[in-house]
């Protein structure tokens, strides 16, 4: 059996998430014909096209989608690896960060890491990556080196920083009739209420907390994220009753005429926490995205 050629893996990892042979032969510094021959070499190994023609362009086949994470895993392990092994240096690694996150934490912090990153490490790249229902554990499997979220059961191996409390507020459109009486509970549980859910659910701590004043409440509209909400909200006399306080700036921003309220019932904060696999715990670029990340967010 020949001895494999690891240089495969890396054109492997680009050919997936480019979906495109130019792309891929671009983002390495080679030329279309010579990533197209490697291609063809990676074809021979595999057993499998990997791309294929469609109408849009190259898809990946699924044989490609099923190793995607595993292969990026490999190829950022190595790279963290030969960082460490030449010295840490911020202005000329090339590194791709990948952080699963929900679309509140992309909204008020993406782009600000982002600038940074482009500031401090100008050749590496930000990826973020939506949370999943699946059971696949991405920490474990390599494909990312961060989730940032509530905080939750994890693995026993796996670290846990608390990054901020994140506080919440009500928030309708500002013309809405709930502000023309004290927003008091009863009142609250009137109104029909948005839930924000990526797994489609409708209740939550709200409904034990008016349970508990013998209220219910109608939850007539599920969507999966805040962002989708706030338009929602513009256009209707719905309510969110959860809306993160770290987002509140950005709705400002986006001029969409809604007005916050204090939740008339009790509320508990959610402290988010960055989680990370021990295997990245001493690699300095990693650590250097973590103290980053812990120093935005703490205002």
């Amino acid at each position: 059996m020949k001895t494999p050629d690891l240089n495969l893996l890396v054109s492997l990892n680009g050919l997936i998430e480019e979906c495109s042979v130019v792309g891929a032969a671009r983002r390495m510094n080679l030329s279309a014909p010579a990533m197209s021959r490697t291609l063809a070499r990676i074809r021979e190994v595999m057993e499998d096209p990997i791309l294929v023609r469609s109408q849009r362009g190259m898809i990946p086949t699924p044989k490609a989608l099923q190793i995607q994470e595993q292969v990026r895993g490999i190829v950022e392990l190595a790279q963290g690896f030969f960082v460490q092994s030449q010295g840490f240096d911020l202005s000329t690694m090339s590194r791709t960060f990948s952080i699963r996150a929900n679309d509140v934490f992309v909204g008020a912090y993406g782009v600000k890491l982002a600038e940074i990153l482009n500031e401090q490490a100008p050749k590496s790249v930000l990826r973020f990556v939506a949370e999943s229902d699946l059971e696949v554990d991405p920490l474990n499997a390599g494909s990312i080196d961060l989730v940032i979220g509530s905080s939750r059961k994890f693995g026993a191996d796996i670290k846990v920083q608390n990054l901020f409390s994140c506080p919440f507020v009500g928030i309708a459109r500002a013309e809405h009739p709930i502000f023309d009486e004290e927003i008091n509970p009863e009142r609250f549980a009137s109104f029909d209420h948005i839930s924000v859910s990526r797994r489609g659910r409708s209740e939550g701590p709200i409904d034990v907390a008016l349970a508990e004043l013998s209220l219910t409440r109608r939850v007539s509209y599920i969507i999966p994220t805040f962002h989708a909400a706030l338009f929602a909200l513009s256009d209707s006399d719905l309510i969110l009753p959860v809306m993160p306080v770290p987002m509140l700036e950005k709705i400002s921003q986006l001029g969409l005429k809604l007005r916050t309220f204090t939740l008339p019932i009790p509320t508990t904060s959610v402290m988010i926490v960055q989680a990370w696999h021990p295997r990245l715990e001493h690699d300095e670029a990693h650590r250097w995205l973590r103290r980053t990340l812990k120093v935005l967010t703490a205002d």
